[in-house]
């Protein structure tokens, strides 16, 4: 069942209580990187362009709720101001007295962000009273914060409960592209696993491997899903204590139709470091002493034929430590890869994002992921709650 969005309600006039994902990193009271507040942008900009008052809730951090000054977000009312060019003043933690007050003077065309909503306890355990407090702060209710959807908590389900739910831009298009990804994909429909544990992804690739042509893995995953193998991987990441149940995984994904891909090389190094001693050698030939710290380039050039044929692609988790030079050639190979495809791409999980936006193909994808935790839910089909808190469609 499709969900309600804003463009399917009357805003004129009305004060709007928009969940934004804000959680950016802050440092000397400036914003870092603001990928996902400028991902907002649009929805905030229709808000306005409606003629509504605008109150944002965001979490920022964990501060266990109460007041921490370093995760207020005071400097990212001041980078929204910056960014939208129009005052975005901040109602300051106090009482729910000097909140609705503060609130209530919200007119339209006017824009304040909340105070971190974590800094109180009641968020995080989704109080009814607390949500049913903020709830009446505005007139209309707008999800946006995809990034938190996993989370049933008091800014992105327990409001919901109270006044009707509708998704911003940003949740709509997640929605869409991950959801039709997973329901009806384009067929072939390709995976890229990578990431360090296979134990957190256990349901995730099973449920994919029922829908998916073909997993390719790689990362410190392959390197603990090639040792359950029987592969020696020297002195390589891998979860020594999870190969049992990583074989009796991919056991019972095999028995299926998808086909498991493994790396076909590795990039090996003698110690972790950019600068240390590197060569490239077959997955099964780590030397002792050595880890593997990338895919090599015969994997990347058999990925790029898969993903030549594709119809979908979904890469989730890195595929070696990107953050080095030495060591980000397989995942900028396979960002090239993907990018030169004409299948729908979907990046999901920041590392992955992170590592497509490095090697400067973020733009060339169909879709990047502002959601880790939650997108990986959804991937593996399970009921997120700031989504299903959302109104159907009539």
């Amino acid at each position: 069942m499709a969900k309600k969005t804003m463009v399917d309600l009357d805003l004129k006039g009305k004060r709007v209580l928009l969940r934004s994902e804000f959680n950016v990193p802050i440092k000397d009271g400036k914003v870092g990187d603001d990928t996902r507040i400028q991902a907002e942008l649009p929805t905030i900009r229709y808000i306005m362009d409606q003629g509504a008052g605008l109150i944002i809730m965001t979490h920022l951090g964990r501060p266990k709720g109460k007041p921490v000054e370093d995760m207020s977000v005071k400097p990212i009312a001041a980078h929204l101001s910056a960014l939208l060019n129009r005052e975005v003043t901040c109602i300051p933690y106090g009482t729910e007295e000097s909140i609705k007050a503060a609130a209530d003077a919200i007119t339209p065309g006017q824009i304040t962000l909340l105070e971190n909503t974590r800094f109180w306890p009641q968020e995080e355990k989704n109080d009814p009273a607390f949500s049913r407090f903020l709830a009446s702060l505005g007139d209309i209710y707008i999800n946006d914060a995809f990034g938190a959807a996993h989370r049933a908590h008091c800014s992105t389900e327990g409001v919901g409960q109270f006044i009707p739910a509708s998704a911003g831009f940003l949740m709509e298009k997640e929605i869409a592209f991950l959801l039709e990804a997973v329901e009806n994909p384009k067929q072939p429909f390709v995976v890229v696993m990578g990431g360090s544990k296979v134990s957190d992804k256990i349901s995730l690739i099973e449920n994919l491997a029922n829908k998916a042509d073909s997993i390719l893995f790689g990362g410190a995953m392959a390197n603990t899903l090639l040792a359950a193998k029987g592969c020696d991987m020297g002195t390589s990441k891998i979860e020594s204590d999870k190969l049992d149940l990583s074989r009796e995984m991919m056991e019972r994904v095999e028995k299926g139709a998808c086909r498991i891909v493994y790396p076909e090389d590795l990039v090996a190094a003698d110690s972790f470091s950019d600068d240390a001693e590197k060569k490239t050698v077959p997955y099964d030939k780590v030397p002792a002493g050595w880890m593997a710290l990338d895919i090599g380039p015969a994997t990347v050039k058999a990925w790029a034929a898969i993903f030549a044929q594709a119809g979908t692609i979904i890469w989730n988790g890195p595929l070696g430590v990107y953050e080095m030079p030495s060591f980000a050639k397989g995942s900028d190979g396979v960002a090239k890869a993907m990018a030169e495809s004409s299948a729908i791409t979907i990046v999901g999980g920041g590392d992955a994002v992170a590592a497509v936006i490095q090697a400067g193909y973020g733009e060339k994808m169909t879709h990047l992921s502002t959601g880790g935790g939650a997108s990986l839910e959804l991937l593996e089909g399970k009921k997120l709650p700031g989504i299903e808190i959302l109104q159907d469609k009539d």
